[in-house]
């Protein structure tokens, strides 16, 4: 028998992966903070969508309701959240147990700093979902899944939890370098987030011909601060970072921009997350957590990063209401 698995955090991410552990028999509680969401799924949550719609019903709590200790916890709240639903879940996590982040940024530094790097594990995770209404998310395409150990290792625990991650993702791998896959991540999302300052989506967006200059400065600056970190981010789903690291040439970065354009267009998902959190739930994006903090790393190593500053720029000024959401917003990116 598995071990029951905590999924704090049952948007999106931690909704639709959860349904699929859940489905396949797994002991899975939720834990979220909306109460109606969380009534939802102990009724069924419902997963939407072309690629594998389901319905599970599972024990669903808010956290302040939660009782008990597991051994996993996968923690799957938007970036900003992360260290407050850190500190509310270590009660809950066994003395031998571990979080695995499926976030987006760099969390699980944040999270290390809570339980202890020896008890984080990160994710690299790329699928389109979007939480629709309680109870409801939408699974809107497969995509790249990698787990990997904060120190490089192959542990049996990791073997485990990619276990786990096929139940959802059967093409989940694990690696030996996580941070390659994060901050490769950080580059694409980079991307993306430029996509919530307008109307078009994903694909739509990435196809404007005069927006290539911006997606190799914004990608382009990414990869120099990774470089500084001593890392070097590996690719995914059309995006290629060498075609945007320095001396790369404008015909290379096209062709990755092309095949990022050919796996967004026949996806459900057709807006970033971002522009979800701008458009459709008036709420703060992870702008602060994920773009902010690589432009300030790039200021550290002496790295300037113009078009990283100018997005959050917009962002900033698009979550205050003083700027609206247009697609001509990315043409006052760079400066």
């Amino acid at each position: 028998m598995s071990e029951p698995v905590l999924i704090w955090g049952a948007g999106a991410i931690g909704g639709t992966f959860g349904a699929a552990l859940a489905r396949a028999g797994r002991d899975v509680t939720f834990v979220d903070v909306v109460p109606e969401h969380v009534a939802a799924i102990r009724e069924g949550l419902r997963i939407t969508g072309p690629v594998d719609p389901m319905t599970v019903a599972a024990p669903a709590f808010l956290p302040q309701e939660l009782k008990g200790q597991w051994k996993r916890v996968y923690l799957a709240v938007k970036a900003h959240h992360t260290e407050e639903a850190a500190r509310a879940l270590a009660p809950h996590l066994a003395p031998d147990g571990h979080v695995v982040s499926l976030q987006n940024g760099l969390c699980e530094s944040i999270i290390a700093g809570v339980v202890g790097a020896e008890r984080t594990v990160g994710a690299f995770i790329n699928f389109g979902a979007d939480w629709i209404a309680p109870g409801e998310i939408l699974y809107g395409n497969r995509a790249a899944f990698v787990v990997g150990e904060l120190d490089g290792q192959v542990t049996e625990r990791l073997k485990d939890i990619l276990e786990e991650a096929r139940l959802f993702e059967p093409d989940a791998i694990l690696t030996q370098d996580i941070a390659a896959y994060l901050w490769g991540k950080l580059a694409y999302g980079s991307l993306l987030f430029a996509q919530a300052v307008g109307q078009l989506g994903i694909a739509d967006c990435l196809a404007r011909p005069e927006l290539l200059p911006l997606w190799r400065a914004l990608a382009g600056e990414v990869l120099q601060v990774a470089a500084a970190e001593g890392v070097s981010p590996l690719g995914f789903n059309g995006f290629d970072p060498a075609a945007f690291r320095p001396g790369a040439t404008e015909e290379q970065a096209r062709a990755s921009v092309e095949a990022m354009v050919a796996f967004n267009r026949p996806n459900a998902k057709t807006h970033s997350g971002v522009w979800r959190d701008l458009a459709v739930r008036k709420r703060r994006t992870e702008v602060d957590v994920q773009i902010a903090p690589v432009a300030a790393l790039g200021a550290r190593h002496g790295i300037p990063c113009p078009a990283l500053n100018g997005l959050v720029n917009c962002i900033h000024e698009i979550e205050a209401g003083k700027r609206p959401m247009a697609d001509a917003n990315l043409l006052e990116i760079l400066p």
